[in-house]
């Protein structure tokens, strides 16, 4: 990963924790460790790109609080080369699956020393069998409950293994297009697949070239830095694996004609091109990656447009979040595509965190960054008290908070209306953190589940249905709890805590963070058809995060959500209305 492919600061971030992790697993000194780790947090929150930073000979890294000399020469390092020779060196001594290991829930650092001291495991599989011969929990401080909770993790990331975050295969995509831009003759470069259809993670990545000068940026791609093996090459089509993560990409050369063909081909969804073909073969058409042809002379129909292929075909266009089989060939048929909700609706963003808490900017920063993407309101919520390790608020700074807010907004110098709010943490009885009394003083409340993951679906149910129960409670935060590649959502009956929802009138979140995605958009889609009203938030901790919004929109595109199932697409006025209660 050399320099100048735009690494992202969740990259140095990553790339220090891993190595501070490492650095544990090995006992090394607990000075350096926290070093890096402190490092990570720092970098993962500055709202500056390091890498432009490191790339400019008039700045220095070390302006940033917690960075010294000697991050700031391994952050260097790490813009050189993808990595640094502490990470390097600390792989060589242990197993490729070390890092792999640090995902499994229930295994920490000092665990996986143990594990390699006393069984010398090597794979996922190695781990897995000591479970079920129930040999973990003859260590110390381990014990039945941990050895079940590990295989439990073991069995969800054998089932995980391969898959990418939406955002990972965002930026290969961007790296690879940034790097053949400057070949001749190409008139397009587009990422299709479960890349383009939106989709929360991804397994492979396809990139569709596509002009005069296509084969000439196969023959570029080939050079691409982070190639780590080339799978196989062809006239029309390179196939690679990119980096340890080891991506398979994808890249194929196409003709003019066939442009639209391929788009529709590649983008997929497996499911809704099969339905697609099938209805060309019964109007007497054969469908291919090369264009739309008759039965009869093999004559071309269509091809060099997605939508001139569905058209032919008798169908509306189906925008690409929506191809999954699921309906939406029936409901192009009716030509009753919904006219789905945009980036460009958004009219304010409801779930952010300060300097109150964990986020890293202060209320007026983030007022700033969210006007700048041209919102007309927020909503600052801070956590509750339960989160003591963010500091989270108790009822007299809620108090205050709301004070302070009513005053920033009469005194309008902001330039953008402040909800004031707080993400409230849902107790394991259910009961909300706060009193009710400081949280009637809020404008906004979310109510959230942070801890107590592990319940059975009857008392997670019981759980949500009485925290619904407030009559302050305005948002149901990131509903299913999931971590998209490492935590499942926890069990409760949806359909129940829904149907409650909308009978209060609770709206559901589409959190944006590309690493939750939650509501999904199928269950989105299963709760619009219950009544349910959504809000998409970035649940952003720095500006930089209000970038997201458009992984929420995405994700509730795929929902086939409208702009009027989502609440924060209503102008102020309309959204204080919403909120308001009788």
């Amino acid at each position: 990963m050399p320099a100048g492919l735009n690494l992202e600061n969740r990259d140095y971030a990553r790339i220090l924790a891993e190595t501070s992790d490492l650095m544990e697993i090995a006992g090394e000194d607990s000075f350096r460790i926290r070093s890096y780790r402190n490092g990570a947090a720092a970098i993962e929150g500055y709202p500056e790109r390091i890498d432009e930073i490191l790339g400019d000979p008039t700045r220095s890294i070390t302006s940033i609080p917690g960075i010294g000399k000697g991050l700031a020469a391994i952050l260097a390092e790490i813009r050189a080369t993808g990595s640094c020779s502490q990470r390097e060196r600390l792989l060589e001594r242990y197993p490729p699956t070390a890092l792999e290991f640090l995902r499994i829930q229930g295994l920490g650092p000092k665990t996986i020393a143990l594990l390699f001291e006393h069984f010398h495991m090597q794979t996922m599989s190695d781990l897995e069998k000591l479970c079920r011969e129930q040999k973990i929990r003859e260590l110390p401080r381990m014990g039945a409950k941990t050895e079940e909770k590990i295989l439990r993790s073991v069995e969800q990331y054998k089932l995980r293994s391969g898959r990418f975050l939406l955002t990972f295969g965002e930026r290969i995509a961007s790296e690879l297009m940034d790097f053949l831009k400057d070949v001749e003759g190409i008139t397009s470069i587009i990422p299709a697949g479960s890349l383009r259809r939106g989709k929360e993670t991804i397994g492979d990545l396809d990139l569709l070239i596509t002009g005069p000068g296509a084969a000439a940026a196969l023959d570029r791609a080939a050079q691409f830095p982070r190639i780590d093996q080339v799978l196989g090459r062809g006239v029309n089509k390179l196939s690679v694996k990119i980096g340890r993560e080891g991506l398979q990409v994808d890249i194929r050369a196409l003709a003019a004609e066939s442009h639209g063909a391929a788009m529709q081909y590649f983008t997929g969804s497996k499911e809704h091109n099969v339905a697609v073909r099938i209805r060309a073969v019964r109007l007497g058409y054969k469908l291919s990656e090369y264009g739309l042809f008759r039965n009869e002379d093999d004559s071309r129909v269509a091809g060099e447009t997605e939508q001139g292929v569905y058209e032919a075909l008798g169908l509306a266009w189906v925008p690409p979040e929506m191809r999954e089989n699921c309906g939406e060939l029936e409901a192009a048929e009716q030509h009753a595509i919904p006219p789905l909700v945009r980036l460009e609706d958004m009219r304010g963003d409801l779930h952010m965190h300060t300097t109150e808490t964990d986020g890293r900017a202060s209320l007026e920063e983030m007022a700033e960054a969210a006007r700048a993407h041209g919102y007309e309101y927020i909503a600052i919520t801070d956590h509750s008290k339960a989160i003591a390790m963010s500091f989270g608020l108790n009822e007299e700074r809620v108090e205050a908070f709301a004070a302070r807010v009513r005053a920033l907004n009469e005194s309008a110098h902001l330039g953008i209306h402040v909800f004031s709010g707080i993400e409230c943490d849902i107790l394991r009885d259910g009961t909300l953190d706060l009193a009710w009394d400081a949280l009637a003083q809020l404008d906004f409340v979310i109510g959230s589940v942070h801890s107590h993951m592990n319940l059975e679906a009857a008392e997670m149910t019981d759980r949500l249905l009485r925290a619904l129960e407030c009559p302050h409670l305005r948002l149901l935060g990131h509903p299913t709890g999931r971590l998209l590649l490492n935590r499942d959502p926890y069990p409760f009956d949806f359909d129940r805590v829904v149907a409650e929802a909308v009978k209060r009138g609770v709206m559901l979140e589409i959190n944006s963070s590309p690493e939750r995605l939650d509501l999904s958009g199928n269950l989105a889609r299963t709760a619009k058809a219950k009544g349910a009203r959504f809000c998409i938030d970035t649940d952003a901790h720095h500006p930089n995060h209000l970038r997201n919004m458009r992984y929420g929109v995405l994700t509730a595109r795929r929902g086939w959500l409208e702009s009027g199932d989502v609440a924060n697409t209503l102008s102020l006025a309309e959204f204080k209305k919403q909120i308001a209660r009788v």
